[in-house]
C-alpha cells in the first residue's frame, strides 16, 4: 500500500486516486503522524435486485395464493390491523390561509 504525505497527496490527487482503485487504498499521513485511508467506494446495490427463477406457476396462480394469504386469520398477539383503501391525498393545508394583500372578514 502505497503512502502520501498530506502536501503530495493535494498536488497529486488524481494519480492518487488512480493508485487507490487500483490497488484497493492507499493511505494520507500528515505531519503530526495521523494517517487516513483513500479506498474506493464499493458500488450501491439494490436489495430487491434478485436473480429471477424460472418456474411454471403463471401470474394467475401468484395473485391467486397471495389474495388468499390476505384472508387468513392474524395471529394471536398481533394487532389486528386492514390496510384501507386510499380515498385521495390529504393536505396539511386543508384550511384556507387568506392570501397576501386580500381582506379579512
Amino acid at each position: 500500500m502505497k503512502v502520501y504525505t498530506y502536501s503530495k497527496a493535494r498536488q497529486q490527487l488524481a494519480s492518487l486516486l488512480k493508485e487507490a482503485s487500483r490497488q484497493g487504498r492507499v493511505q494520507i499521513r500528515r505531519r503530526d503522524g495521523t494517517t487516513f485511508e483513500v479506498s474506493p467506494a464499493r458500488p450501491m446495490e439494490s436489495p430487491l435486485d434478485v436473480p429471477g427463477l424460472r418456474t411454471s406457476i403463471t401470474s394467475k396462480e401468484i395473485v391467486s395464493v397471495v389474495r388468499e394469504s390476505r384472508k387468513r386469520a392474524i395471529p394471536a398477539g398481533l394487532p389486528n390491523i386492514r390496510m384501507q383503501p386510499s380515498t385521495g391525498a390529504t393536505s396539511r393545508r386543508s384550511k384556507r390561509r387568506p392570501q397576501r394583500g386580500a381582506r379579512r372578514g
